[in-house]
């Protein structure tokens, strides 16, 4: 099979079709992530069906975050292992069933551990920016990178649409139904889609996962990256899962549908996902993650304004999305770009940190609302918005502290 220049081993494909296959990369990163927030808007529901109080309900997405974190950790290294669309395949088979079996599950302890399996079922769509990498023409790897986590990061944020509106209007349960169908048709998608693709690594299952220390060790500016998305997105996490509650006060039976309009207010934030790569190219991931740190602080400023009404609320969603989504996307180009032959492990070791900040705060956020109520929630998400800013400022003032060793 010809490769692409630049690609080694990159299957080529003409350009038409490989436009076609990048967007269907970009729908299938948002459709099976958003599998992971989709509980976030209906926590307020489910609590209510199973008879329990909001914060055993918010254990739902703390453990489909753990799963998901987890799912990254031993699943995405395969790709640089064994033939991805073969393990795309496996994953979304897998998703589909946790999703209908979440959706009919009576009881609410065994409902914990479904919401664990939906995540560690839902690592899809990392595998899918390395991909679209790989296959991409010279000179267009960035741009494709972008153009699927511009998708990833829509679906984080309309899954909260999606949930909280039809949920609203459905029950729950209709929405992981529905999604669960959805995987299956990507499934058949994919497959006729993407081409095979030879491995990278050689070596065993363990070996495998060993690197990922070696990795880790090696390239100081993922230990950096890593670190100030796993707080920022621990703030991002710990808003969308507790502002449900909040609005259960203000608005009271309309909570769950408020949350999904606030959400697609939210993702205008996405709009800079593409461009986010770059504008890191000109101007550096350094100032691109110091600037969207101070972003997401100014955000829950702003959220503690009037003790968190709508009217600044709404601003302060679309500021933190904004920073959120073009943080993110600059840390993982530069992250893929740090050894092209290592890239799912490299996204591994950035993944599984930065959703192991996001169930933290997540887990975190809980507990703020449970004892401090709303002021807490703010305080908790100026703290970890705030140490993102002065780490990655550090990283301006003094580089060589971030430089890799090898």
């Amino acid at each position: 099979m010809p490769t692409l220049p630049g690609n080694a081993d990159a299957p080529a494909l003409p350009d038409r079709s490989f436009q076609r296959l990048v967007w269907l990369l970009a729908v299938t990163a948002g459709a099976v992530v958003a599998n992971n927030y989709y509980n976030q808007p209906l926590l307020s529901e489910i609590a209510s069906d199973f008879g329990t109080s909001e914060r055993s309900a918010s254990l739902i997405a703390t453990l489909t975050q753990v799963g998901y974190a987890l799912g990254l950790l031993f699943l995405l290294p395969l790709g640089d292992m064994l033939e991805r669309r073969r393990i795309l395949t496996v994953l979304l088979l897998a998703s589909s069933a946790m999703l209908v079996t979440f959706a009919l599950t009576p009881h609410f302890p065994p409902l914990l551990a479904v919401a664990f399996l939906v995540g560690f079922a839902s690592t899809v769509p990392q595998f899918l920016p390395p991909i679209a990498s790989r296959l991409a023409p010279k000179g267009q790897a960035g741009r494709s990178v972008g153009l699927v986590m511009g998708g990833l990061l829509l679906g984080i944020i309309l899954s909260r649409f999606v949930g909280g509106v039809l949920g609203g209007a459905f029950g729950w349960r209709s929405v992981y139904l529905g999604s669960a169908v959805v995987m299956i048709v990507l499934l058949v998608l994919l497959r006729r889609s993407l081409p095979v693709m030879t491995t990278t690594f050689t070596g065993s299952y363990r070996q495998l996962l060993s690197s990922l220390g070696a990795l880790f060790l090696r390239h100081g500016r993922l230990r950096l990256l890593a670190m100030v998305a796993a707080l920022q997105f621990g703030a991002f996490s710990m808003f969308w899962t507790t502002i449900v509650f909040h609005f259960e006060r203000l608005l009271h039976h309309e909570a769950s549908t408020a949350v999904g309009l606030l959400a697609l207010i939210g993702a205008v934030g996405v709009l800079a996902a593409p461009l986010a790569g770059r504008l890191a190219d000109r101007i550096g991931t350094p100032a691109i993650i110091a600037g969207s740190s101070a972003s997401m602080a100014l955000s829950f400023l702003m959220m503690g304004i009037d003790g968190g009404t709508l009217l600044w609320i709404i601003p302060a969603v679309i500021l933190m999305d904004l920073g959120m989504q073009v943080g993110h996307v600059s840390s993982m180009s530069e992250v893929l770009q740090l050894d092209p032959t290592a890239s799912n492990r490299l996204n591994t070791i950035y993944m599984v940190l930065r959703f192991c900040g996001a169930a933290l705060g997540t887990f975190l956020g809980a507990q703020a609302w449970h004892f401090f109520g709303w002021t807490g929630v703010v305080l908790l998400g100026l703290g970890l918005t705030g140490t993102a800013l002065a780490i990655a400022a550090a990283s301006r003032i003094a580089p060589d502290v971030v430089s890799d060793h090898d």
